[in-house]
């Protein structure tokens, strides 16, 4: 009992960690859409404000990126759902010793990167636009086709893996027994095979148009003048976010619960009347008034949907008439008053030092004044002391008194080159011979 109680403990901890690592950073984002600060963070918290959303709405390049993420997604869809109709269709009707070949070719493209399929499509398209001799500006290099293209090399495959799924129940009986009655391929189609096909379909489009609103690595080589939604973000985050990024996160996460919650409703609004079909008698079937139990009593789906459109429409009212002006200048004074008092404290702490140098500067003793380099104590050999210039110390000093000495002799530092007396040929003798 002990061992089967710590197991349902060890499985709800594990539920818990692993709910909190999945859904943790769309909280955390989600919570930075309503904090006030220009840069996206949940601490500390400052103040409660809607601005970002508004933000959100003036930024023409979100916009601009979300109407052309919606447009590559519906052409997306469009063809990822006809070719991975078709290549299930074939899959199923194939040769059986081809199926397994064909099933490889078909998956390919999933195994390959996205990177490698933009490069490849940039560069095929490029060179059949070159071949039809048409313009740099044509609709085969115009970047929401090439984006379209590129997308749906690998999309397609996941569409015709939701597609064969379904397909593997149907029974082909029907579609002959459409055909023996006088139907032609087209009608068998299209009232036989298709309303069976629908919700795989339904489930095939949805999963292309996500797939396709998020991808990045193919659409980055092959947008040209259509940026996505992703290509805006990521020049976004490469020169500086803002928190209106988590206003367009928390508005997609909101909408996705919406959709979740209001489609596990309806299909829980299709299990009670099934339910209640049953227990029906014949006079209520012909009716067609069936006692169904209350719908928000037995249907949690459908609560939680309640709940989350009441939040929302709560939220909306209250950013219509709430304004955080007030408290961000609060913050903004307080900000101000913390950074005075930062400054004032590195001040007094730097007065503190210097204080405490001239006291070490005080009781420390004078330095002994330095004697006279001489000679060759000198890191130069005494060759810029002044008292070399003219021959080195006092002898030195008694040659400038006396120009006749020191022009004679060769005591001088230039043996008497520069002496006037030399100019004529060097003594009294030669000038009284002249």
């Amino acid at each position: 009992m002990k061992s089967f109680s710590f197991m349902r403990l060890s499985l709800w901890v594990y539920l818990a960690i692993f709910f909190a690592y999945l859904l943790g950073p769309l909280v955390i984002m989600s919570a930075t859409a309503f904090n006030s600060p220009s840069f996206p963070r949940m601490t500390p918290w400052e103040c409660l404000t809607f601005e970002w959303f508004a933000a959100l709405f003036r930024d023409e390049r979100i916009l601009n990126g979300i109407w052309n993420s919606i447009l590559v997604g519906a052409g997306t869809v469009v063809l990822s759902v006809a070719m991975g109709l078709a290549g299930a269709l074939m899959l199923t009707q194939i040769w059986p010793k081809l199926r397994a070949t064909y099933y490889t070719i078909i998956i390919a493209p999933i195994l390959i990167p996205g990177v490698v399929l933009g490069i490849s499509t940039l560069v095929f398209w490029d060179r059949i636009n070159r071949m039809l001799g048409l313009g740099a500006d044509s609709w085969l290099s115009n970047g929401l086709f090439l984006t379209i293209i590129g997308q749906s090399t690998f999309i397609a495959s996941y569409c015709m893996l939701v597609l064969v799924a379904r397909l593997q129940r149907y029974d082909t009986a029907l579609t002959e027994a459409a055909l023996d009655l006088g139907a032609t391929h087209a009608q068998a189609f299209r009232k036989v095979l298709l309303p069976f096909m629908r919700p795989a379909i339904a489930s095939a489009a949805v999963l292309a148009f996500l797939a396709s609103f998020e991808n990045y690595n193919t659409t980055t080589f092959t947008f040209g003048e259509y940026p996505t939604l992703t290509i805006e973000l990521a020049q976004k985050v490469r020169y500086g976010i803002t928190p209106a990024i988590s206003a367009l996160a928390f508005i997609i996460v909101v909408l996705t619960v919406i959709a979740a919650l209001a489609n596990e409703a309806s299909i829980r609004r299709k299990e009670l009347v099934a339910a209640a079909r049953q227990k029906a008698t014949v006079e209520e079937l012909e009716s067609g008034r069936l006692r169904l139990p209350g719908f928000l009593s037995s249907n949690a789906a459908a609560v939680a949907l309640v709940v989350v459109a009441c939040a929302t429409v709560a939220v909306v009212g209250t950013a219509s008439v709430y304004s955080p002006a007030q408290c961000i200048a609060d913050v903004q004074e307080q900000k101000r008053l913390e950074t005075e008092q930062r400054i004032q404290e590195l001040r007094r702490q730097r007065e503190l030092r210097r204080q405490e140098q001239l006291e070490q500067q005080g009781s420390s003793p004078a330095p002994a004044p330095s004697a006279p380099a001489t000679g060759g104590s000198s890191g130069f050999g005494g060759a810029f002391d002044p008292g070399n210039l003219s021959g080195g110390s006092e002898d030195g000093a008694e040659a400038e008194q006396d120009p006749q000495d020191s022009g004679a002799g060769s005591s001088s530092g230039f043996g008497g080159a520069f002496d006037p007396g030399n100019l004529s040929g060097g003594s009294d003798d030669s000038s009284s011979g002249n």
